[in-house]
């Protein structure tokens, strides 16, 4: 509490105590003539305890001085003097002011104790609130803002979490600058506290405390305050170091919790680009081998092979070389996307030229199927980038052609919805199984199907990513008949960067 605050509760206490007597000593003169003097001292000796109970030594010292001097004044006889007539009074008087001395100085020890019993158990329950809420923290950003938060409020000041000599987390007035920090890092080094109302480095604008452990210093607590108060107190720095002692096991613990993070994380890493090897290396492998096989017996027995063949060998290659040019480009693509390099340039296009470049480029995959294309003539112009949504629809194009028998059709439709347009890519094969709707569209994720589809697992994967680059969304459902449906959801007009 401020020293103002408390001289100002400290004066209206004793103002209290002066109206308690006053208030006994005018009600005491209407019974003056009908009650004895000695039965007075009882009751100014009950305004003794209340005053020592309810506002503590000094207010109750000068309540049993009041007591005595208006008992002798307006109660013994002669009334209005401090003159006695009988000296027996005298008697009275001492043995009065001694009982109502020890009788203040036990009801204080009383409040006192009191007192102390209700700080200790606020303090308590600050420290179990805020153990409470930092057990349920998992990361080290989470941990810094609960201590910020708490500590702030239990101590009515700016903070700062200091790792090393930089701070990790602080409030926006707290005092960061190159002197603070250096003593924050000195703290942080020789686990002691320092700064303002300390005598280590007293000149620094805030308080540091060091975030002790068993396993060594975790950081340092800074905490400042605005009105530039005094030192804090003894009962009040204790409660700051509980506060930081609780605030280092965070820490410490958050901090083993994030590299258990890191490590696991370092794990999945590597079983996903052996995984990633293993599948890139079949799937590249797959038309490198059927090129180098076409193009080795051409060059071996080009005069003995028969004009078809060789025509056929020839298609053979360039359509295997088409295939891993198209692995070569989503490879290249999901890279961009999750390097978050991918760029974009939107501008009104044709979706019937999207659509129509896209079937252009699979020609030869799509030349014995029938692909159905519903588009609204309403529906002119949409903002895209029209060679990365044209990658977008070949590799919808292609999912639906592979995972669909070769004599099924595939449709394309689409469809306003207020200010967006609804693309749907439509086959008629096997459909995807409830269980992998949520999954296809992550990365090297391959649905169950009935019989073996090659594929890197990266193609619906890249195309989520180009669509939100978009600000579009696209799923995936099943159709009530059979085969499959993705859907591919777009604005019809450009959003502002950065919304």
């Amino acid at each position: 509490m401020d020293k103002k605050v408390k001289t100002k509760a400290v004066i209206i206490y004793y103002i209290y105590s002066i109206l308690l007597v006053a208030g006994m000593t005018i009600s005491g003169l209407f019974f003056r003539k009908s009650i004895e003097p000695v039965n007075f001292t009882v009751l100014y000796l009950v305004i003794v305890v209340m005053s020592a109970i309810w506002w503590g030594t000094g207010p109750s010292i000068l309540s049993t001085v009041l007591g005595v001097m208006a008992f002798d004044f307006f109660f013994v006889p002669p009334y209005n003097s401090f003159a006695v007539d009988d000296l027996r009074y005298l008697y009275t008087f001492v043995g009065f002011f001694v009982i109502a001395i020890a009788v203040c100085f036990l009801a204080s020890r009383v409040r006192k104790q009191a007192i102390e019993a209700g700080e200790r158990e606020a303090r308590t329950a600050v420290l179990y609130r805020f153990s409470s809420e930092l057990a349920a923290c998992e990361t080290s950003n989470e941990v810094l803002g609960i201590i910020r938060k708490n500590v702030g409020e239990i101590m009515g000041c700016s903070v700062a979490v200091f790792m090393a000599e930089e701070p990790a987390a602080y409030d926006n007035d707290f005092p960061v600058n190159e002197h603070e920090n250096s003593i924050a890092g000195w703290v942080y080094k020789n686990g002691t506290a320092a700064g303002r109302g300390t005598d280590t480095l007293r000149s620094a604008q805030g308080l540091y405390v060091p975030l002790n452990t068993a396993q060594g210093t975790a950081g340092a607590m800074g905490i400042y305050f605005r009105d530039e108060r005094p030192v804090l107190e003894a009962k009040e720095m204790d409660l700051l170091n509980a506060l930081a002692s609780q605030s280092a096991v965070a820490v410490q613990r958050a901090k083993l919790g994030d590299a258990t993070r890191q490590m696991e994380l370092a794990k999945q890493t590597e079983k996903l680009q052996a995984t990633l090897l293993n599948s890139i290396s079949h799937d590249l492998r797959t038309p490198l081998v059927s090129i180098t096989g076409a193009l080795s017996t051409l060059k071996q027995d080009y005069g003995a092979i028969e004009e078809k063949a060789r025509k056929e060998l020839v298609e053979n290659a360039y359509e295997e070389s088409m295939h891993l040019n198209r692995l070569v480009a989503n490879l290249l693509d999901m890279t961009r996307v999750e390097a978050g390099t991918l760029k974009i340039n939107i501008k009104p296009c044709e979706l019937r030229d999207v659509i129509g470049a896209s079937l252009q480029t699979l020609k030869d995959k799509l030349d014995k199927r029938d692909v159905k294309i519903n588009i609204p003539e309403d529906i002119f112009e949409i903002p895209m980038d029209f060679s990365l949504m044209m990658r977008v629809f070949i590799n919808l194009i292609d999912n639906a052609a592979k995972y669909s028998a070769a004599d099924s059709s595939i449709e394309i439709s689409a469809e306003k919805q207020e200010n967006e347009v609804l693309i749907n890519v439509i086959d008629h094969g096997f459909g995807i199984p409830a269980g992998d709707l949520e999954h296809i569209f992550d990365k090297f994720y391959r649905a169950v199907k009935p019989r073996q589809v090659s594929g890197t697992g990266l193609g619906l994967s890249i195309c989520k990513g180009i669509v939100e680059a978009h600000h579009g969304r696209i799923w995936a459902a099943n159709n009530k008949d059979q085969g499959a449906v993705i859907k591919v959801l777009l604005p019809l007009q450009e959003k502002e960067k950065g919304n």
